[in-house]
């Protein structure tokens, strides 16, 4: 699968979460890892993080260990080809991510890899946060990238799952255009602060926003 700008905006976000609050990083679960940017990015950022990436596509596991092992972070990552709703998570998690199926109940293209990636073929969002309440540790914090358009629906699904939303940004993809994309970080609880914040990736002649150069100057070589 490509590496999208909004995936990169999405890993810069959580590993910058996660190295200002100074939470507990030691285990980290990116649910469907794809080609391991997400990991990569975190590890980056996290030194101690200790990282397993599942993922049920084999030719997108190769690449993610490709990926990983001419990385300077291949001791912190382990790349797992599984179903998540089948495999047995042997701990719990500190830190869960996931840029989950976007598409659900949408017309699909003739790309079956695409259609797991991108529709609920292999991982619908309901399966996905019971994944996450039930390997999520006490204190733990989960991440996720949602398209905006189903946003109120997924956080009523959360809601249910017993899960909380702590704290929500919007992306723009500049600032003539409407919501797209929405970050999430959350807790295993109930409770919600739910702080909002919100992100142009561009301006309106096309350019980088500063915003979005602080987050990724350190991903990017050219910013």
């Amino acid at each position: 699968m490509k590496v999208t700008t909004d995936s990169c905006l999405f890993g810069a976000w959580v590993a910058q979460q996660l190295s200002e609050s100074k939470n507990d990083v030691s285990t980290v679960l990116d649910i469907g890892g794809g080609t391991g940017l997400l990991s990569l990015m975190l590890a980056q950022k996290n030194n101690t993080a200790k990282i397993d990436v599942l993922e049920i596509d084999i030719e997108a596991t190769a690449q993610a260990k490709e990926n990983v092992e001419q990385s300077p972070f291949s001791n912190q990552i382990q790349i797992i080809n599984a179903d998540a709703r089948t495999y047995h998570f042997s701990k719990k998690y500190n830190v869960i991510i996931s840029n989950p199926p976007f598409y659900e109940n949408e017309l699909k293209g003739n790309d079956a890899v695409k259609n797991i990636a991108h529709h609920n073929d292999g991982l619908s969002i309901t399966e996905l946060l019971k994944i996450i309440k039930d390997n999520l540790a006490a204190n733990g914090k989960f991440f996720l990238l949602l398209p905006y358009k189903r946003f109120e629906e997924i956080k009523k699904l959360i809601q249910k799952e017993e899960l909380g939303v702590t704290k929500v940004v919007f992306v723009k993809q500049s600032e003539n255009h409407s919501y797209f994309r929405v970050l999430v970080a959350g807790t295993n609880t109930s409770t919600n602060t739910n702080m909002e914040a919100e992100i142009n990736i561009t301006t309106k002649t096309r350019q980088y926003t500063a915003e979005f150069i602080e987050l990724l100057k350190d991903y990017y070589l050219y910013l």
